[in-house]
């Protein structure tokens, strides 16, 4: 299956005014167009990304990217959002991918796991959109007066990037003249269902001057955490927030559970904020068999202090015992302790092939990655 994203920044930015074009302006050390495209390269699912721009805009672009542009193709858009849609579908179509991301260079914010949610969603669908329920009370306004409110009930917000199976786009957009807002709607008139995944939020869209302030006050930051610990015999184990049935357990100064170890380092990484054994030292006999679902919970209310917690990745490493069995009882034990939706939550499991000290089933090794939004 190969995938490829489409980052649209040929618009001039008409109602944000300014000298120039919005995606181009600065960002917490980056650009608002550069902290785009990195969600996609950065991204093992996406085969290759394609950058839309003005005409004439190659310096400012370049300027704006810096060494990323050597890793993104460039195409030159149109007049339209539409005619540059198509434009960077005419690229791709020498060598076409099974299915397209579309997303608004605008949109600075995305996460992995929100391209992960668009991406599986096309294993059975056409075409599907992110969004976000209306929050606030919508009045239709005529000259200056309320004239109506309108009912939010089963509206959203279309959020990007929207993905397609590639020959489907490219048809639909070849039988529409024109006037589309977005590729959803191209889809729509050519007859194809449109489904929906959960949006989110902090994926906003800078639109006015006043969207790039606000933007400026949340960042995305990512920690990483890494444990080991060795089995002994005698059962249970815990693992993952769950007491497992097996014949041998995870020793440690608290119940060793390796996996929410793991998770919690990545956390307290993401703010920069020590480690585990800094918050809560093994030589502290307060901890010695202490539950490990009060360390996660501890050090996810110390990321809610300055941020969101956006998604966990927790990959566990051993021979024994098989995950499967349990992957999906323990994401969602992860997902009480963090206080996210288990959607947020991804659990894997891998061996080595029973090479070194887990492979010889003399202990349980987890990796974690943990994705936030800083304030």
């Amino acid at each position: 299956m190969s995938i490829d994203a489409v980052v649209l920044a040929a618009g001039r930015g008409t109602r944000f005014g300014g000298d120039a074009p919005k995606q181009y302006l600065p960002l917490d050390g980056s650009t608002v167009l550069a902290r785009a495209l990195d969600a996609f390269l950065a991204h093992a699912a996406i085969r290759r990304v394609v950058a839309v721009i003005g005409a004439g805009d190659e310096g400012a672009f370049r300027a704006a990217v810096g060494p990323r542009a050597d890793r993104v193709e460039v195409v030159t858009g149109g007049d339209t959002r539409q005619a540059s849609v198509a434009a960077a579908l005419a690229h791709l179509a020498v060598d076409p991918p099974e299915r397209v991301l579309v997303h608004d260079g605008a949109r600075p914010f995305l996460s992995a796991a929100l391209i992960d949610r668009v991406a599986r969603a096309l294993d059975d669908a056409d075409a599907v959109i992110p969004a976000v329920p209306v929050a606030d009370t919508l009045k239709r306004i005529d000259h200056g007066r309320v004239a109506g409110t309108v009912p939010r009930d089963g509206l959203a917000q279309a959020q990007t990037p929207q993905g397609f199976r590639f020959a489907a786009l490219r048809a639909a957009h070849a039988a529409m003249p024109g006037g589309a807002t977005d590729d959803a709607m191209v889809m729509e008139a050519a007859g194809h269902p449109v489904r929906v995944v959960e949006g989110e939020r902090t994926n906003h869209k800078i639109t006015t001057p006043d969207d790039l302030p606000a933007a400026r006050l949340t960042y995305p930051a990512v920690g990483k955490g890494f444990d080991v610990h060795r089995l002994t015999p005698g059962g249970p184990l815990i693992l993952g927030g769950l007491t497992l049935d097996a014949p041998f357990h995870l020793a440690g100064h608290s119940d060793a559970d390796v996996a929410l170890h793991a998770i919690t380092d990545a956390l307290f990484g993401a703010i920069g904020d020590g480690d585990i054994g800094h918050h809560f030292p093994p030589s502290d006999p307060a901890w010695k068999g202490a539950a490990s679902d009060q360390f996660l919970a501890f050090a996810a209310d110390r990321v809610r202090a300055a941020g969101e917690i956006c998604h966990v990745d927790l990959t566990i490493i051993c021979e024994r015992p098989k995950i499967g069995p349990v992957r999906e009882a323990m994401r969602r034990r992860i997902a009480e302790i963090v206080g996210i939706a288990v959607e947020r939550v991804s659990v894997k499991a891998t061996t080595t092939e029973r090479l070194g000290f887990t492979g010889r089933g003399e202990g349980i090794a987890a990796e974690a990655v943990a994705t936030i939004l800083r304030s």
